[in-house]
């Protein structure tokens, strides 16, 4: 795992090493000779280099500009074939000054929307849930539990008009 470490920061100079040998420290060339794979890529470097020395550019023909200039001429004459390709000819080669008020417009309603959907304005929200209906045994219960102290009262009533008849459960009507 050292020698692993070693070699790529080695790799890392070894351009440095056919460039510029003197700026590369001791240590970096001392691995290079030692390591046989560090070794054998500075070799595969050096053919990389003296093959980019011999190869020559091929020579630019005199009419290339001119040819290239009446290409560019009839791509720009040619109709183009569907809306798609009209699009494109317009955007590559027509000015594109007519493109700026579609592009402001563009923008303008992407601020809108945007800003609206942020400021919760676009009726982007969340739907309200719709209310649950109570069934009726809980509606009983809290009609139980909002006149609790009625209850009461008449319970308290009830009892005291039991006490006055003399503790019986008769009635004397």
């Amino acid at each position: 795992m050292g020698d692993f470490m070693i070699c790529r920061k080695v790799k890392a100079h070894l351009p440095d090493l056919l460039l510029a040998p003197k700026s590369v420290p001791a240590e970096v060339r001392a691995h290079v000779e030692s390591c046989a794979a560090c070794g054998k890529e500075l070799k595969e470097l050096e053919a990389t280099m003296a093959l980019m020395d011999a190869w020559t550019a091929p020579e630019v023909s005199p009419y290339f500009e001119t040819r290239m200039a009446v290409l560019m001429r009839e791509a720009q004459q040619g109709a183009p074939t569907g809306w798609l390709e009209r699009m494109r000819a317009r955007l590559l080669f027509g000015n594109h000054m007519n493109l700026r008020p579609l592009a402001a417009a563009t923008l303008a309603l992407i601020v809108l929307v945007s800003g609206g959907t942020y400021a919760g304005f676009g009726g982007f929200s969340k739907p309200k849930p719709a209310p649950v209906q109570a069934s009726q045994v809980i509606k009983d219960l809290q009609s139980l539990d909002e006149n609790a102290q009625m209850f009461q009262q008449l319970n308290s009533m009830d009892e005291q008009d039991a006490g006055d008849n003399g503790g019986g459960t008769g009635n004397s009507l």
